[in-house]
């Protein structure tokens, strides 16, 4: 029962983090012109099985649209399995959690032409076996329909518990059998330091308490 009350978790500690897609409408507008360039057959989208960048034969060529949706925030998904990352965010993530992410420069034009603001692709390389599934309440899934046979469903009220021990020093990771991007407190502050997480604005940026779900 030890390890169980130790990991217990308490609000405000750790976080699911995630594009904001709550602000409605379209979306951002950015398209991956040349994505299908980009691809490695049979995969459908660009980011491989076992994640980061595959070789690319092209800088990632990306083109906002107006009519496509708004103009992207510092955080966005959608972009063939990867997050597209502003350049203020990847500064915070490298001086927090260099560790944890990889990115690609891009190359992002508006609709006339012209260049853009630097905007990466970005991915959360770092995946751990954190969940203390004991201490943590939440629905698993063992099937052979998932490819290492178990699944961490984070649909409806879910309570997660890490495991300290296996974090270590790691402020950002993958959650092994979800595949979900968390985050610790020392993240989201940096964020909010940064001003890009306001208490008006996410720009983009979503941070969802894991004990409040």
């Amino acid at each position: 029962m030890e390890p169980a009350m130790t990991n217990q978790p308490k609000a405000g500690e750790f976080f699911q983090l995630r594009p904001d897609v709550g602000r409605g409408g379209k979306g951002h507008g950015v398209v991956f012109e040349n994505r299908q360039a980009l691809l490695t057959p049979p995969r459908l989208i660009l980011k491989p099985e076992e994640g980061g960048f595959p070789p690319l034969r092209e800088v990632p060529r990306l083109v906002y649209y107006p009519r496509e949706g708004v103009l992207p925030e510092d955080l966005e998904g959608g972009m063939s399995g990867y997050w597209l990352v502003s350049e203020r965010l990847r500064q915070v993530m490298e001086a927090v959690d260099p560790d944890a992410f990889v990115f690609v420069d891009t190359d992002y034009r508006l609709a006339d032409g012209s260049r853009g603001p630097t905007y990466f692709l970005c991915d959360v390389t770092r995946t751990l076996d954190a969940l203390d599934e004991e201490a943590s309440t939440l629905n698993i899934i063992i099937s052979d329909d998932y490819e290492a046979g178990k699944h961490y469903s984070l649909a409806g009220g879910t309570r997660l518990a890490f495991k300290r021990d296996v974090l270590g020093s790691a402020h950002v990771f993958r959650l092994a059998f979800s595949g979900e991007v968390f985050c610790d407190r020392v993240f989201k502050d940096a964020v909010a330091a940064a001003g890009i997480v306001t208490a008006k604005r996410t720009n983009g940026v979503w941070f969802y308490d894991v004990v409040n779900r």
